[in-house]
């Protein structure tokens, strides 16, 4: 097959990326040629362009036509229409990546499937992905633009630390530091490992049972996010020192952080994987977050440059347990 990756090297497609080379496809980036987070594949051919630019990605696309596009930087409406300007009639299968966050927030009914509705009042991260997809399916339904949807939830690698404060709240656990976990950490979670999501996505590529469809790809690992900071903590080892502070406190004192607890994290995410199962068949998600915690833990040990430490986060962070040992005194 021969596919484009618009964007290649985030935290999710650089897992697929190196997994896509392996399995022998033909692989090509579209970006602006610029420093990349992470190093791009050998074999991989990079197309230089700017896909917000339609001029400068006509002219790096060129002639060429594809298997299957895969757009993993697309958020507004807008993007859409680039997209369907630059690969209506050229593509035989476009992958658009959106977000689990879209689906009914809070969820009425668990676990939640494909079919749960699409609503969420608290985030516009996620109105706006919940655009682009009905946007997409329009043009399935009235062009035949042949769209595959694909809802990641919360994917990490070694790089990402998937806590409110990422590496700073760490950072502040391995110092013995009190650290801030909303509600009371009883809410469930699902954590899924990036190089688990690209085996099932991976399955998606030229599948053609795929478009026209909506599907979410998942580990089948549900933790509290007492556990989750429990398991970092021992993977560091030491003991976390946790403040319960209310989300819409959080909120309170930062809109930003708070709308990312109010529209995902501060609800019981819990995904029925049925559907990626019976389009990739022999798909299992294998690598639980113990082991994904001790990856995170030794990646950032191992250069100090990792261990950043973001005062912003710090200053929220005593803000929020100052005002908590205000109502209910901390020992």
């Amino acid at each position: 097959m021969k596919v484009l990756f618009i964007g290649g090297t985030g935290v999710i497609s650089s897992a697929c990326a190196a997994l896509a080379v392996q399995q022998g496809v033909d692989l090509y980036f579209l970006n602006r040629g610029q420093t990349q987070a992470r190093p791009i594949p050998a074999g991989v051919t990079v197309l230089t362009g700017d896909i917000r630019d339609y001029e400068s990605a006509s002219q790096a696309l060129a002639e060429h036509t594809f298997d299957v596009v895969v757009d993993w930087i697309s958020f507004v409406p807008d993007h859409i229409e680039t997209d369907l300007k630059l690969f209506g009639g050229r593509v035989k299968q476009f992958i658009f990546i959106s977000s689990a966050s879209a689906y009914q927030t809070p969820p009425q009914t668990l676990p939640i499937t494909e079919e749960t509705p699409l609503e969420n009042p608290y985030w516009d991260y996620s109105r706006q992905k919940i655009a682009c997809e009905e946007r997409l399916m329009r043009a399935y339904k009235e062009d035949g633009f042949p769209v595959t949807i694909v809802r990641p939830s919360h994917t990490y690698d070694q790089t990402k630390v998937p806590l409110v404060g990422r590496y700073t709240a760490l950072n502040r656990m391995m110092n013995g530091k009190l650290v801030v976990l909303h509600g009371d950490g009883s809410s469930i979670w699902t954590l899924t490992h990036h190089r688990d999501f690209a085996k099932g996505f991976n399955g998606l590529l030229g599948n053609e049972q795929a478009i026209g469809e909506a599907v979410h790809i998942t580990s089948d690992e549900w933790l509290t996010w007492n556990q989750i900071y429990e398991t970092l903590a021992e993977a560091a080892g030491v003991m976390p020192k946790i403040v319960y502070v209310p989300s819409r406190l959080i909120h309170a004192y930062d809109h930003a952080v708070g709308e990312t607890l109010l529209g995902d994290k501060m609800n019981n995410m819990i995904l029925d994987n049925s559907k990626i199962k019976r389009l990739v068949p022999g798909f299992e998600a294998t690598i639980p977050f113990a082991e994904g915690a001790k990856e995170i833990v030794a990646w950032h040990a191992a250069d100090p440059s990792r261990q950043i430490i973001e005062a912003s986060w710090n200053q929220l962070f005593d803000q929020l347990i100052n005002k908590m040992q205000m109502i209910i005194p901390i020992e």
